[in-house]
């Protein structure tokens, strides 16, 4: 950024900062809110966007060869009349960027002439053609192309890292709910649970939890199903990449034991898979020595920064134990581990045990002690057992995921009506959060004096919540000048994330690295 921008930003920042400053007020006789004289007037040469952020995903799509990339690997329309197919993709994602929750949204961003301006169009496609066009993805081939262009374009984002990115990729699969309350969607089915949806299975890469492979299926599916064919497919991506190693985490139904040793073998991937506490298992565990046991000490969730503060009352363990329920209170955990040969393998591997006691009480009686065993199965020879541990626990990190997915960005709200054309959906409205990511991973840091500061920006920006990045960078109000073959977003605010925004901005004038 120049001096002027630099000034502009310190003058907005300095203006805000001192009407927040503290003070001693004196008894104020009116309030805060206190505007009366309001008009409305319409403007006739000015024009703006509430999303100024939007064209900063515009550039980073742009940067990495997102639209052409469409272009060249998805072909579903015979004509473009008007429309190309990164037209459409593009639109959703943008829909999503720009604040809209569903792909009827569309049709506010489509009736904004500033935004249509601000993304240099004549006009973007009406939620009936979006939905059309979803519709075209007929087979899993022409969706797995689309997430295959994705990755395309994300190895050139992470070609763009620094040298210690690539040492491990930490890879996660899940599967996840994606109810609905339609009758008629094709492939829909019914869950365990007894919800009518769909079932999609997530891998993805918790380093900056980015969606590798979004897959749809029906909602009566067992979660691990095609888990171990778009692992491969992860493993290779990353492999491409340039990791030097993978590790593959995942609950209970991802021990999938016939993929074991091939992992094994690769001498690039490890695995930590939760394995079902069977008895079989049990009884090993049982039969260990009891100085095989270590005691299983936890890290603090958090460091206190200033002095411990007193912990209020836990309203719920008050409740309960006043109405007598059982309440289960953990005593202790402790780990041990073995070698254990699952049927289907050829080779042992460790088997990690963690052992918990846990008390049975109702109201102030202690009624009797409990034991219950957790396994987690590896190839990682190197680590101790509480690593394992920690690590198989950390793969929780990625329900928030998939949470930000249904919820921040709505991607599993299947609005379409077959199980194709919702995961095109899925897939198409998930780049939003992809987009997201992006933005972290290029953002520029400066050597010197700010270096830990950016890095920590960049750090910020990959692990916000959906809704935080699109009040810090998305929904920044901002004129839309047009003069020559440049489009000027004026922007009319300041937040503490306005410098980043311009930082990643001014970043895109340079040429990309090869």
């Amino acid at each position: 950024m120049n001096t002027t921008t630099h000034q502009k930003l310190a003058r907005r920042k300095r203006r805000i900062e001192k009407r927040l400053a503290r003070r001693r007020w004196n008894n104020q006789p009116r309030p805060m809110l206190k505007a009366r004289n309001i008009r409305y007037e319409l403007a006739d040469r000015a024009r703006a966007v509430a999303c100024g952020g939007i064209g900063v995903a515009h550039l980073v799509a742009q940067r990495v060869g997102l639209p052409q990339l469409i272009d060249e690997h998805i072909h579903l329309l015979k004509k473009h009349l008007p429309y190309h197919e990164s037209d459409h993709v593009l639109s959703v994602a943008y829909n999503i960027l720009a604040g809209g929750h569903c792909i009827e949204d569309l049709e506010h961003l489509r009736t904004d002439e500033a935004a249509l301006d601000a993304l240099g169009a004549q006009r973007i496609p009406d939620p009936t053609t979006a939905g059309d066009f979803c519709r075209r993805f007929e087979n899993d081939q022409q969706v797995l192309a689309l997430m295959e262009t994705f990755n395309e374009a994300r190895l050139r984002v992470w070609k763009q890292q620094e040298a210690a990115f690539f040492a491990l990729a930490v890879v996660d699969s899940d599967g996840t709910l994606a109810p609905t309350y339609g009758e008629c969607k094709q492939g829909m089915d019914i869950s365990y649970d007894g919800q009518w949806g769909y079932h999609p299975l997530l891998i993805s890469l918790a380093n900056t939890k980015e969606p590798l492979y979004l897959v749809n299926r029906g909602g009566n599916r067992p979660s691990h199903e095609q888990a171990d064919e778009y692992l491969d497919k992860t493993a290779e991506l990353c492999l491409k990449a340039g990791f030097k190693h993978i590790l593959f985490r995942g609950d209970t139904d991802f021990m999938q034991s016939w993929k074991l040793d091939g992992w094994d073998q690769s001498g690039k991937i490890t695995f930590i898979f939760g394995a079902d506490a069977t008895p079989s298992l049990v009884t090993q565990a049982e039969l260990l020595e009891e100085s095989a046991w270590r005691r299983l000490s936890r890290p603090p969730r958090y460091q206190v920064q200033t002095r411990q503060r007193r912990k209020p009352e836990n309203v719920k363990e008050r409740i309960v134990r006043e109405r007598e329920f059982k309440n289960f209170i953990l005593q202790w955990e402790n780990v041990a581990e073995f070698d254990y040969q699952p049927t289907r393998c050829k080779r042992s591997y460790r088997m990690i045990a963690l052992r918990k006691k846990i008390a049975v009480e109702m109201g102030q009686e202690r009624l009797f002690d409990v034991y219950r065993h957790f396994f987690y199965i590896t190839n990682d020879r190197q680590s101790t057992a509480e690593q394992i541990v920690f690590s198989a626990n950390d793969r929780c990190d990625q329900e928030n995921l998939i949470e930000q997915l249904k919820n921040g960005v709505r991607a599993m709200r299947n609005p379409l009506d077959n199980l194709h054309s919702n995961w095109a959906y899925m897939v198409a409205s998930s780049l939003a959060w992809t987009l997201k990511a992006w933005c972290g991973l290029l953002l520029p840091v400066q050597p010197g004096l700010w270096e830990a500061r950016h890095k920590e920006q960049k750090r910020s920006i990959v692990r916000m919540e959906f809704k935080t990045f699109l009040g810090a960078m998305m929904r920044l109000p901002a004129q839309i000048v047009r003069t020559g073959r440049r489009i000027v977003y004026r922007l009319m605010s300041w937040n503490p994330w306005t410098g980043c925004l311009l930082r990643l901005a001014e970043a895109f004038r340079r040429p990309l690295r090869c």
